[in-house]
């Protein structure tokens, strides 16, 4: 295989469309009497992740942008209404082919992972506060980390060293890590059963005797920098250049993957947004793996 960005869109087709053929339940649901739709559910993720490597953030102009120059790959097209709609249905499949591409690449079996959270904006004006339907569900928080406050979601991330998502959860901005990290576990019990012994690192949010024990109880342990007064921890010395790494993989989503341009108005319109997302990195991640590229969570190939 080559790396480029045709090439990367042909194999993720090929790899969903094997998947849809193998596992049919993992087609979003529909009636068995009807017209079966023009579009394939394998050229609809692949239009979606392409649309975000190419830093689309506007439906209506991907698809106008799609229509002129991807004719000869995607001869049909919906209207931007039932795209919107399709994609949202699709995120069981979306979420399948996340763990698919992941577990085959040789990022997944490392045996330290890191773990972090990054914000995700859904609003500033205080009308779009008012109105959103993401009320109640997206909260005002501060982000130490970019000095500010906002109002939206938080994404956890669950990733080896080289930025492969491993485990992800999205939640309001106010969701304690350290549950959140559990309950990521928790609900992926064949993650745990594949990797016994693993390496958490994480910043000092991540603390208190409960969690760690929880934490040993799962066969992991845990390096994070020592809070004030607190001795200093095992691994200290890692945490500097380490910590670097996990900027690095949020830059990654903010600023060439546009989390937090997702424009999501709604529940599923966001959760559909966030999950095109992180299968684009982690399709981008699987492909230079496939194609023994120096850099595996490089873009650059592919976001022109």
């Amino acid at each position: 295989m080559t790396k480029d960005l045709n090439t990367l869109a042909t194999a993720l087709f090929v790899k969903i469309d094997d998947a849809v053929k193998t596992w049919p339940d993992l087609a979003p649901w529909r009636p068995k009497v009807g017209i079966a739709p023009t579009l394939s559910d394998a050229e609809l993720v692949t239009l979606a992740v392409m649309s975000v490597l190419l830093g689309y953030t506007s439906e209506r102009r991907w698809l106008r942008y799609a229509r002129a120059e991807l004719a000869g790959m995607f001869p049909y097209l919906p209207g931007q209404s039932g795209y919107n709609k399709r994609l949202r249905k699709a995120s069981g499949l979306v979420l399948h082919m996340i763990r698919m591409l992941a577990a085959d690449t040789t990022l997944w079996s490392d045996d330290v992972w890191v773990a972090d959270s990054t914000p995700v904006e859904c609003g500033r004006s205080r009308e779009t506060v008012k109105r959103s339907a993401l009320a109640g569900w997206a909260e005002y928080c501060y982000c130490a980390s970019h000095s500010r406050y906002f109002w939206g979601l938080r994404l956890h991330l669950l990733c080896t060293l080289g930025g492969l998502p491993v485990a992800f959860a999205l939640t309001g901005a106010k969701a304690d890590e350290r549950e959140t990290l559990i309950g990521m576990l928790e609900a992926a019990p064949d993650l745990l059963a594949g990797h016994a012994g693993q390496t958490i690192i994480a910043d000092k949010n991540y603390y208190g005797r409960d969690f760690e024990q929880g934490l040993t109880d799962r066969d992991l342990r845990l390096l994070r920098p020592a809070r004030k007064g607190e001795p200093e921890r095992a691994g200290a010395r890692l945490f500097k250049p380490l910590r670097q790494t996990i900027e690095s993989i949020n830059q990654t989503f903010k600023g060439q993957l546009d989390l937090e341009r997702h424009g999501g108005r709604t529940l599923a319109g966001v959760v559909a947004r966030v999950l095109a997302r992180i299968l684009a990195l982690t399709a981008a991640i699987w492909h230079n793996d496939k194609t023994s590229q120096p850099i595996e969570r490089s873009l650059v190939a592919y976001d022109h």
